[in-house]
């Protein structure tokens, strides 16, 4: 005991110091998640060698306070303010003008309403680390730019904004800033409240809170130096999930244990061996719900994208770190008082009564649940049933093909406000034009090809002294002879929407269909063709992975719960209430919340997540159903089962559906869709699925329902029934 404990502690000194930190390992970067095959990976790569240095360009754009002309003055100041960017010092002493590829200078809009001032930072320099903070340098850049902004232009009236790739990276990171924070604050809080409400008790919450809190450390301590040596990718998503995950399940099962080990409590005198006791009969529904997670989330491992693949591991990682400290430091916790143990129960201290006792005596709500649904179990689970379809039958109006840079964030951030006044004077489109790799021979077909795409403003050759699609408000050079690389060419498409937008990326759906017309061999890239691909790619996951997981789950069930019959029940119960799930996301999303979409992943997380997560309920369940079938019978094990689970289960979905939601305090659409999604399918898994469709499906089957190794249940008592 002491071993373990002392161990845990080592664990969390190092582990803490991970955890605080892996917001260095994190790479959020979406075109770094697409596979090799990609259509826009390759036109990247072939389009790299079209230019000297690859930058991620910064825009501010400044406009008059009272929205009118810029005067001389206004003017002058604009483009000091450009002027004085380079000389901005960064954290650990660098200037701006050191990790910038050319020099800043400020470009009147037409109107003569606004001033773009392009930053361009070299792309080699933008992920190094700088400052004690160590700061990425193109945060760095941008967070300098928008500090000085308001000292230069304030007395000229001028407002500035920080926009394109370079702004919008800034507020990412910033936005999954809250995680190492905020998040975890107010996922811990919502947990303890729940806990002290659960066991009334002002001791047992903080052991259950610190085995999550070292889990987690667990977890940060193996994950961050696979994520900094690229075994393995983390992005601000899948670092949210994880501390959310781990939190949640380690909850769940110290839940379930505590519940058992109270339970044998009562029928051993020494903690010790009521623990023993309490240890293996849970290390079997534990073991197989943490198992059945783990190989539902490493399916994800197939994924093609890789923030999606690597979710797969850090996530099987949290889960494999829950159990492990629910199982090991969560007793030793319990036990630290020895024969006063019992006393951290406290005031409602478990009351030994004999070995000979039966069990704990359940007359309360859930007894009460247990025997309305075994006495009308067949109206109780068709009525049930017939509701979760008709919640799925508005899963085809979920809108989930993707979202534009601008709908990631909820509320104001200042690259999406730049963005709008960004495109209200210049031309956004020719900041990331999308990009066309083709034989020389076929450029100006392409050209033509292109050009009559809806939502194109233009399209050229990138020619030999570097003239490209340029910046906006630039006007293009004289035409010079356009530069050609291993026999092939670059088109430059400028679209009217900006290339953050998913406007651009249907255009760019389009542009690679009249590209391929014109010459098969053309390659699409740019950042509008990457979200393209990164959205298709999910869509492909889904169809992939989805029958996988199941495939995999059914067999991690057969071989918990030995019976064919049981397993295939429980599947499809919580495939229905996924789609239940679903539906109803689709009609608080679409109709409630009015939101501009969802992100082509989040059906594929939902899906993992719910299903994976949500057949630990029915584990919790089932193997005490079988425990009690085993000596009573199949209906009434249902019934006893239902009974003496229904509290710790219920406390558990309660916990788990908390700690998903506090997803939602990070300002960003995907996670706050992915907390709805978990934290609702939880809570029906928890009170539809697991307390009614689930027992009245295995109460009216009967002993049939462990075939087809059932002759070791005996037939069940027609009274039961």
């Amino acid at each position: 005991m002491v071993v373990a404990i002392l161990g845990w502690l080592a664990i969390a000194a190092f582990g803490g110091m991970a955890q605080g930190t892996l917001s260095q390992v994190q790479e959020n970067d979406s075109s770094a998640f697409l596979p090799a095959s990609a259509e826009s990976t390759r036109a990247g790569d072939r389009a790299s060698e079209f230019t000297q240095t690859d930058t991620l360009p910064a825009l501010v754009v400044v406009t008059s306070d009272d929205d009118a002309a810029l005067t001389e003055e206004q003017l002058g100041a604009g483009q000091a303010f450009a002027e004085s960017i380079g000389d901005l010092e960064l954290p650990g002493g660098e200037l701006v003008a050191d990790v910038l590829t050319g020099p800043v200078v400020a470009v009147p809009s037409e109107d003569g309403e606004a001033l773009l001032i392009p930053v361009s930072i070299d792309g080699s320099e933008a992920d190094r680390l700088v400052g004690e903070e160590e700061d990425r340098v193109s945060i760095a850049v941008v967070e300098a730019i928008r500090a000085e902004a308001p000292n230069a232009l304030d007395d000229a009236a001028m407002t500035a904004w920080v926009t394109g790739p370079g702004g919008f990276v800034a507020d990412l990171v910033s936005a999954f800033g809250g995680i190492d924070g905020i998040l975890l604050a107010v996922a811990l809080v919502v947990v303890l409240v729940i806990l002290v409400i659960v066991y009334r008790s002002p001791v047992l919450p903080f052991a259950v809170i610190l085995t999550s809190v070292f889990a987690l450390c667990l977890a940060a301590l193996v994950i961050k130096p696979l994520a900094g040596n690229d075994v393995l990718q983390l992005n601000g998503q899948s670092q949210g999930i994880l501390s959310i995950l781990v939190i949640g399940a380690a909850t769940d099962y110290s839940l379930l244990l505590v519940a058992r080990y109270r339970e044998e409590l009562t029928r051993h005198r020494h903690p010790g061996a009521a623990m023993r006791a309490a240890w293996r009969a849970s290390l079997e529904p534990i073991a197989a719900s943490a198992g059945t997670v783990i190989a539902g989330l490493l399916c994800l491992m197939l994924s093609d994208l890789g923030s999606n693949a690597s979710l797969g591991p850090v996530a099987a990682i949290g889960i494999a770190a829950s159990f492990l400290a629910a199982l090991t430091l969560l007793p030793a916790l319990l036990l630290l008082g020895g024969a006063r143990s019992r006393a951290v129960f406290w005031p409602r201290r478990p009351v030994f009564g004999g070995a000979d006792v039966a069990g704990p005596q359940r007359a309360g709500l859930w007894q009460r649940v247990a025997d309305a649904v075994t006495r009308r179990a067949r109206p109780v689970w068709v009525v049930t049933l017939l509701g979760l379809v008709a919640l799925a039958a508005f899963v085809p109006t979920l809108r989930a093909d993707g979202t534009g840079e601008s709908d990631v964030f909820r509320g104001e951030v200042e690259a999406v406000a730049g963005e709008e006044v960004l495109a209200a004077h210049f031309e956004v489109g020719q900041v990331e034009p999308i990009q066309v790799v083709v034989p020389e021979a076929s450029g100006q077909a392409v050209i033509d090809a292109v050009t009559g795409v809806e939502g194109v403003a233009s399209a050229s050759l990138f020619t030999e002294d570097g003239d490209s699609a340029g910046q906006p408000g630039q006007e293009p050079a004289e035409p010079a002879e356009p530069l050609v690389v291993d026999g092939l060419v670059l088109v430059q498409v400028v679209t009217e929407a900006s290339a953050e937008s998913q406007e651009a990326t249907g255009v760019a759906a389009d542009v690679r269909v009249a590209a391929h017309e014109a010459d098969p061999e053309s390659l699409v890239g740019g950042a509008a063709a990457e979200r393209l691909d990164t959205q298709e790619t999910a869509a492909s996951d889904l169809r992939t992975i989805v029958p996988i997981v199941l495939v995999v789950i059914f067999i991690m069930l057969v071989l918990l719960l030995r019976a064919i019959v049981a397993p295939l029940l429980l599947l499809v119960a919580n495939v229905v209430s996924f789609a239940a799930t679903m539906g109803l996301a689709a009609i608080v999303f679409n109709h409630v919340l009015d939101l501009p979409g969802a992100d082509a992943t989040v059906p594929l997380y939902g899906f993992v997540f719910l299903v994976a997560l949500g057949i630990d309920y029915s584990i919790f369940l089932m193997t005490r159903v079988r425990e009690e079938s085993l000596q009573h019978g199949t209906r009434e094990g249902v019934r006893r089962g239902l009974a003496v689970t229904g509290g710790v289960i219920t406390s558990a979905g309660l916990v788990l559906a908390a700690t998903f939601s506090a997803l939602a305090v990070i300002p960003l659409l995907f996670l706050l869709q992915i907390a709805f999604i978990v934290a609702v399918g939880v809570l029906i898994d928890t009170f539809v699925v697991r307390s009614l469709l689930v027992p009245g499906l295995v109460h009216d089957i009967g002993r049939t329902v462990w075939w087809p190794w059932a002759r070791r249940v005996p037939q069940d008592n027609r009274q039961a029934s």
